[in-house]
């Protein structure tokens, strides 16, 4: 999209910025994706979005559950007044409980927790209150796109992408990062006037699928709190773990690393500088609720979280609808279980046809992606080459991948499937066109 000449005229700088710059590559292909979505009735040659993060795999149970409390409880009078920016108290009560009963294992105080529309929300808020406008976030790649804008657009926070690997294989034994990285990256980072200040890890990994162990995540505390800066996890995919033990996976796991919250090291050390991020959208699949979380023992930033964060506050009606749920103990163990099923079964899909064709994968701990190597296809080695060959598998199959692109990695080529987006029946079909397109795409190179 052009610029129009006057634009400077009615908007700023950033604006006209926001204005003609999406907020992510594939986001007009996706729409158009949506508009002919795959139905086994309506339409048969319909599209498979498979780009966004979004996890419908047991919204039926979800649904039923909040239609039963809408329907079954008294809306509380303090939900219609102003309530706590941070999150109102009881619902970071049921929070907590929740967190300390399912992805930290042990007692999380709710004080320790602010909440905010989100976890595009919660990112910017964090970047806002604990970095500078210039300071550097260093992200091991490939990683989330988005996090660009989250901590750029208005914490105004740079983005280091730290290559820990190319080939796929080097992430067998888990993600290699290590404290010499770190340094070399503090290093350069110095060199080029900044301030290294944020170091961002995702566990569950986003794309890989990939986890940190607990001497990974001790060490990398140890060297953050050394040099003062801010280690965040982000836990958002915490819950949306892989069954490693599944019959067809074990051999992809030969030196399983056990997955561990970070949550349980912050206990132990109190440090201002570790945080955890965590949301209620990959979960529990309800993006659009619109809750995101930080959790963290340095009380200022808790307090400047509320402080800053009125225009950031979760509607009560949402909040008071989730407690309602989350307090329900039961129906959350059944929940997780059956979500984390349903997701094993829909990685199985897709790992067992691409190992029938050869296709390189991550082997994947938990998340709702899978992230493959298509670069056997690539006509050029570069961003033009890979975004052709994204282009190509959605001409050609209908199943719109996330492209390469923005995610910082080095090889060009590898591109992440959601397999949490549609259920296991339309898997099977977009598998199948992924597949034949394959199969042809090689039929022609020996041609």
């Amino acid at each position: 999209m052009t610029m129009p000449s006057n634009t400077q005229s009615y908007l700023s700088d950033r604006g006209a910025q926001a204005a003609f710059k999406p907020v992510r590559v594939d986001w007009e292909i996706y729409q158009k994706a949506m508009e002919n979505h795959y139905d086994a009735i309506s339409k048969p040659d319909g599209c498979f979005p498979m780009n966004v993060a979004e996890n419908h795999l047991c919204w039926d149970l979800l649904r039923e559950k909040v239609q039963k409390v809408c329907k079954e409880k008294t809306i509380p009078d303090w939900v219609s007044s102003y309530g706590d920016p941070a999150g109102v108290p009881s619902f970071r009560q049921a929070t907590a409980e929740y967190l300390s009963e399912f992805l930290v294992k042990q007692k999380v105080d709710p004080e320790t927790l602010a909440f905010s529309v989100g976890a595009t929300s919660t990112i910017e808020m964090t970047a806002f209150l604990l970095a500078n406008p210039a300071d550097t976030a260093v992200i091991p790649a490939p990683s989330y796109p988005v996090y660009t804008m989250d901590i750029g657009v208005i914490p105004e926070i740079k983005r280091y992408d730290l290559q820990t690997h190319h080939e796929l294989h080097e992430l067998q034994a888990g993600i290699p990062i290590n404290t010499e990285q770190l340094e070399a990256a503090k290093q350069e980072i110095e060199a080029q006037g900044s301030r290294f200040r944020l170091l961002i890890l995702t566990s569950p990994d986003n794309p890989t699928g990939g986890i940190y162990s607990q001497a990974q995540l001790e060490s990398v505390a140890d060297w953050c709190e050394a040099n003062e800066v801010h280690l965040i996890v982000n836990e958002i995919y915490g819950l949306s773990r892989i069954d490693i033990s599944h019959p067809e996976l074990q051999k992809d796991y030969p030196n399983p690393i056990p997955f561990l919250s970070f949550g349980q090291l912050m206990a132990k050390r109190k440090s201002p500088f570790l945080h955890l991020w965590y949301s209620f959208s990959k979960d529990l699949g309800i993006s659009g609720f619109r809750i995101g979380l930080t959790h963290s023992y340095n009380a200022d930033f808790i307090t400047g979280y509320r402080n800053a964060g009125l225009s950031h506050a979760i509607s009560n009606h949402t909040q008071w609808v989730m407690q309602e749920v989350l307090e329900d103990r039961e129906f959350m163990a059944d929940f997780v279980a059956a979500s984390q099923s349903a997701l094993t079964q829909s990685y199985v899909i897709v790992i067992r046809n691409l190992r029938t064709l050869g296709i390189p994968y991550s082997p994947s701990y938990g998340s709702l992606f899978v992230w493959m190597d298509l670069s056997e296809f690539l006509k050029e080695d570069s961003e033009q080459g890979q975004h052709q060959l994204w282009l190509e598998i959605f001409e050609e199959s209908g199943v719109l991948l996330t492209p390469g692109a923005g995610f910082g990695h080095s090889k060009k080529g590898l591109f992440r499937m959601v397999i949490s987006s549609i259920d296991h029946e339309a898997l099977e079909v977009a598998i199948t066109r992924l597949k034949k397109y394959i199969l042809n795409m090689r039929d022609r190179n020996t041609k």
